[in-house]
């Protein structure tokens, strides 16, 4: 049998896999069970099938844990070198203040960033020298930044990365990544998304009123179509209008929805939208990027910080405050304890979470 292995796949108690035959994990299975026992075992398990649609690398051992403990500080064990290197030269911000956000805000960024394929802008030698985005690895990111397997257009598969732990989020930190984007869709299940995020990027000489009045414009439209939404400022130009997805809808509806709404939205009003990808089309105009809403693209991550000047971070906000922040970069590294802090407050306690689907259009 050729995925028969003499050795244990997983740590058990003796009596109880006495006689076992041990094969290489490649399958995932869905098991019914009344409850685990103190040494991990199953009580009175029920084989119900495989299950194609989720990757073997999604499956993990769920923990219980206090609401609290959500928002408390996750701790990493990684040290962070040349913490006195310039990531931006017009603030002076470092590596190492870079870091200090990056630990101070795990906690709140890993529910949105963990187990989500993502791309890192890496700028080693800060935001003035070469930067570049990484989506695959060999492994030179160690033991704590995970690679899932994900089929590319050709049928081969490629190493994407993803995460789930402080200690990955600071890895990727300490090999010079100030950005973090990722999919719209989890490692679980890459081909359904999880959320449709409309990127309202004004042309160059629009000022921030504009993009405001084209966020509301946006919730109303969803809202209209029975989507509950919620804005993040980006940290760059522009507002991002999201609605969390159950995961149901594959890439090809989601992106056609999306595309189809942008449109809408730009036939209905061509004097301050465009759907239209040539920059030459978009002047004076608000671009509605549809195109994050596809397989393989990414968006930037809640709490990511931007390899921008300043230093700027993304950060959701609420709908009442989106009446009155005055800029998408209103917080900036340096700013940690008060996103912390907001993360836990009523306005924001339910940010980014609905149970809705995408519906007909």
């Amino acid at each position: 049998m050729p995925l028969e292995q003499p050795e244990a796949t997983v740590k058990a108690p003796r009596a109880e896999v006495r006689g076992a035959h041990w094969l290489k994990p490649k399958l995932v299975a869905e098991i019914a069970y009344t409850e685990m026992t103190n040494e991990g075992t199953l009580r009175h398990p029920s084989y119900l099938g495989l299950r194609a649609d989720k990757k073997p690398e999604a499956v993990v051992l769920e923990t219980e844990a206090r609401v609290a403990e959500i928002t408390a500080p996750a701790t990493s064990t990684v040290k962070i070198s040349n913490r006195e290197r310039i990531i931006d030269p017009d603030s002076g911000i470092t590596k190492g203040q870079l870091a200090d956000h990056y630990a101070a805000v795990a906690a709140i960024m890993l529910p949105w960033v963990g187990s989500r394929p993502i791309s890192l802008v890496r700028c080693p030698q800060g935001r003035a020298k070469k930067c570049f985005f990484q989506k695959h690895d060999a492994g030179s990111f160690g033991d704590t930044v995970h690679h899932v397997a994900i089929s590319e257009k050709d049928g081969h598969e490629e190493p994407y990365l993803y995460l789930d732990t402080a200690d990955g989020l600071m890895t990727c930190v300490q090999m010079g990544t100030i950005e973090f984007h990722g999919w719209g869709s989890r490692i679980g299940d890459v081909e359904k998304a999880d959320r449709l995020v409309f990127d309202l990027d004004p042309d160059e000489g629009l000022d921030f009123e504009a993009v405001r009045r084209a966020a509301f414009h946006f919730r109303d439209i969803l809202q209209s179509i029975g989507l509950e939404t919620f804005p993040m400022v980006t940290g760059g130009k522009g507002i991002h209008v999201i609605a969390p997805l159950v995961p149901k809808a594959e890439w090809p509806e989601v992106k056609s929805f999306a595309h189809r709404l942008a449109q809408a939205v730009a036939q209905s009003d061509p004097a301050n939208f465009t759907a239209a990808l040539p920059k030459a089309q978009r002047k004076g105009r608000i671009f509605v990027d549809y195109l994050r809403n596809q397989r393989g693209a990414t968006a930037v991550m809640p709490y990511s910080v931007r390899a921008r000047s300043g230093a700027p971070v993304a950060a959701p906000i609420s709908w009442k405050e989106m009446e009155t922040i005055d800029s998408p970069a209103h917080w900036h590294v340096g700013d940690a304890a008060e996103l912390v802090k907001r993360a836990s407050s009523k306005a924001l306690s339910s940010w980014g979470r609905a149970d809705q689907v995408l519906p007909d259009l």
